[in-house]
């Protein structure tokens, strides 16, 4: 039997992992400077929770969640997102009790929804996400975006676009509800099935269906803006104000929603403007929730996240061209011959390893023509040759690949010249 790959994932081959690597040593790197601390949950949990936490009526929830019973009886899914999964251990680990306030997390790992799989979008897909908990000061919403945005830009992407909108408060936000009910309710039959259904539920969620983007009445559909209370413009605006202030550029799009009832206030997403991306050009998506800690069962707790897909993220770093500056190649190759210098070979493997170098050799009795060929191959620095003569001196040949040049000396050296042409090289 030939067993294949299922549809929608994908083997990282390692000639693409160092690529993987750096663009989560970046995220890893950008959290550290911004003090936000790395959490790591299941991958699988109580559906219940992301039924609560995504909410019962997203496409998510209805369509795309692997969910199975175990043996139990107990219904668990792969988790299609990280917000809940963080906030449910934010709420069991009574983070909202620890001494430093707010709670500021991030993620890195596997997520898995079951869509019909396309370019940048797959089944199983790797998800950086942030998550603050615990103020509702405009400012630390600035951060997240501000997070948000270093991430891209320091990864070398060009022509990105932030776009942001406010949902308001629950006030605005009731407000708004039913003057979109009020706008659709009379021709919501000519919209489809879906968004008939979330006309009650969730009449928000209306302005974001792809099928009926184009119908006249969502051009001039009631819009947000014009339902703030004094209170969410004022938040609005100091968040626009701090923006302005970190040099951020953005656009104001009262179009921009999150169908979810515990959003509010700030919603944003990051775009990129680039030929052969596609038609889709999103590339991240957050906003604020506060809510969403209470229906998961904790305390009033205001939060605000964001989550990106790193597939997505290499796509576009492919579309633009961008080399991402990964270490690849090894710091030497070991030839060892005749037979005293294969058997001494792999004991000086292990010391030329134990002092921090990537060094492999032949394990197939290749002849030294092939072996040169296959350091080459390979992008080692150095080529490291042991024979009778260098055992009996306690010396090695070290010949540098790139110059040619080579010199005779102890393997002290020989592991100090390397390990400070290294040096050079990532100073």
């Amino acid at each position: 039997m030939n067993f294949r790959i299922p549809r929608g994932t994908q083997d990282i081959l390692p000639e693409n992992s160092p690529m993987w690597r750096y663009v989560e040593q970046k995220a890893h790197d950008l959290c550290r400077r911004y003090n936000y601390k790395e959490i790591r949950t299941p991958i699988f949990e109580q559906t219940e929770l992301f039924a609560r936490g995504v909410g019962d009526t997203t496409d998510i929830v209805q369509k795309e969640m692997y969910t199975f019973e175990d043996r139990g009886g107990r219904s668990l899914t792969l988790r299609p997102e990280g917000t809940a999964s963080t906030v449910r251990s934010y709420v069991e680990n009574k983070m909202h009790g620890w001494a430093d306030q707010p709670v500021k997390l991030y993620y890195v790992g596997p997520m898995f929804r079951y869509e019909r799989p396309q370019s940048g979008r797959m089944r199983q897909f790797v998800q950086f996400g942030v998550e603050a908990m615990g103020s509702d000061d405009p400012a630390i919403d600035a951060e997240v975006i501000g997070l948000a945005m270093d991430f891209y830009r320091e990864l070398g992407l060009k022509g990105l676009k932030l776009v942001i909108n406010s949902l308001g408060d629950k006030e605005s936000r009731n407000s708004h509800r039913n003057a979109l009910i009020n706008h659709f309710k009379p021709r919501i039959t000519e919209f489809c099935p879906d968004c008939q259904q979330r006309l009650e539920q969730n009449p928000l969620r209306i302005l974001d269906c792809k099928k009926d983007r184009d119908h006249e009445l969502m051009e001039n559909a009631p819009s947000i803006l014009s339902y703030l209370n004094e209170e969410s413009k004022k938040y609005f605006d100091r968040v626009q104000s701090y923006l302005g202030a970190m040099n951020i550029d953005f656009e104001v799009d009262p179009g921009l929603v999150r169908g979810l009832d515990y959003y509010n206030n700030t919603a944003f997403e990051i775009m990129i403007d680039g030929a052969g991306f596609g038609a889709i050009t999103t590339l991240t998506g957050g906003g604020r929730y506060n809510g969403l800690v209470e229906e998961i069962g904790g305390p009033q707790t205001p939060g605000i996240g964001f989550a990106l897909s790193l597939e997505r993220l290499l796509m576009a770093l492919e579309t633009q061209g961008v080399e991402l500056p990964t270490e690849t190649g090894l710091d030497a190759y070991l030839i060892a011959i005749g037979e005293e210098a294969k058997s001494k070979a792999p004991s000086l493997l292990h010391t030329l390893r134990q002092s921090g170098l990537a060094v492999d050799a032949d394990y197939l009795n290749k002849k030294m023509k092939a072996q040169f060929k296959a350091a080459d191959r390979q992008g080692a620095a150095y080529t490291l040759i042991l024979g009778d003569d260098e055992i009996a001196a306690g010396t090695i040949v070290v010949k540098n690949l790139n110059s040619g040049e080579q010199v005779n000396v102890s393997i002290e050296e020989a592991i100090q010249m390397i390990i400070e042409n290294r040096q050079r090289k990532g100073a």
